[in-house]
């Protein structure tokens, strides 16, 4: 009898919602039955139940093995690190944030972490006390601060809108998230680029010895990470089909494939057009090309097959593109087996 694996999903917050959508593109759609239960299922995995918690209880649940997966943010998961807790996939491409040192702009002549370190011993020898930091994140701020070289400074309690800490006057910098920076502007704050800690996003998380002792929980992970991987390869590409005359297959493909950006994953596939109306076969034939290419290419290739004179050019996203394998279960099998717990 197989044992069901729960997934923990952040029940609210910047990320609760776009993880549904991600995974409902993932062709991993979400049923809660009742908005006011924390539980709910994922329909196409039958072996998976969900469990919706806040953001910074989905890393817990994880790490005491109430939940063997979850979903939550980057952020989170190198601010509370659990032995058994290994990030799976840290790049989930939404929940974009940055967590950054933050000064008043009346500063002027501070820049950069240099400048920090100064003011930090300034404050120490002429006003005799250390720094005050406001933040949420005081492991990542101290392994921060300390690497940079700067030790006199204080950790202050963040209460209600960190932001507005230095105007309140009980604290002199913070150290907070930041997704565009219009809200520290908002409260007359800079931030530099060497005052950047960490660039989060949504990650996906599982209890490592789970995976390891589990193989119902590890056969599960490769189903995800098979369709997140698949839609994730999937964004970066568009397939076209094209209508061209030619002499033949092969001289169709030479035309098609004349520059890089046409030539497809492996090439084109070509494929005879027959006329409705019987036409005279002796004459230059129609095929109808189809090519998977980068997204970015896509009006280079439009343009070229024009000039080629294909006609009828239809663009379709790609859903999915499965590789020969999960890139990112590869990995998590390779650091499992290397990982002594």
């Amino acid at each position: 009898m197989t044992s069901a694996t729960t997934l923990a999903l952040p029940s609210k917050g910047a990320i609760a919602d776009p993880t549904l959508n991600f995974l409902r593109d993932c062709g991993l759609a979400v049923y809660k039955p009742n908005d006011r239960q924390y539980v709910g299922e994922i329909p196409v995995v039958q072996s998976l139940n969900v469990l919706f918690q806040r953001a910074t209880d989905v890393l817990y649940k994880v790490a005491d093995g109430t939940a063997q997966l979850g979903i939550t943010g980057l952020d989170i998961v190198r601010e509370h690190p659990h032995e058994d807790v290994i990030v799976i996939h840290e790049t989930l491409g939404y929940g974009h944030c940055s967590l950054v040192v933050a000064v008043p702009e009346m500063w002027v002549d501070v820049e950069n972490m240099l400048d920090i370190e100064d003011i930090a011993l300034d404050f120490r020898e002429n006003k005799g006390r250390n720094l005050r930091i406001a933040t949420k994140y005081p492991t990542l701020t101290r392994q921060f601060l300390h690497s940079r070289g700067i030790h006199h400074f204080t950790l202050v309690k963040a209460e209600g809108a960190i932001e507005a800490a230095p105007t309140l006057g009980y604290a002199d910098i913070i150290i907070d998230l930041t997704q565009t920076g219009t809200t520290l502007r908002e409260n007359h704050l800079k931030w530099f680029t060497d005052g950047v800690i960490l660039d989060s996003q949504a990650c996906f998380i599982g209890n490592q010895s789970a995976l390891r002792n589990n193989p119902e929980t590890l056969e599960t992970t490769h189903v995800i990470l098979e369709r997140m991987d698949a839609a994730t390869q999937g964004k970066k590409y568009y397939q076209i089909i094209a209508n061209i005359h030619g002499e033949s297959p092969q001289d169709v493909a030479k035309l098609v494939s004349t520059i890089p950006e046409t030539r497809g994953l492996q090439g084109p596939t070509i494929a005879p057009i027959y006329p409705y109306n019987g036409g005279d076969s002796s004459h230059e034939m129609w095929y109808t090309i189809t090519i998977i290419i980068d997204s970015r290419n896509l009006l280079k290739a439009v343009e070229h097959l024009r000039r080629i004179g294909g006609t009828q050019v239809i663009v379709s996203p790609v859903r999915y593109v499965f590789m020969e394998d999960s890139p990112t279960f590869t990995r998590l099998l390779t650091t499992l087996n290397s990982t002594e717990i």
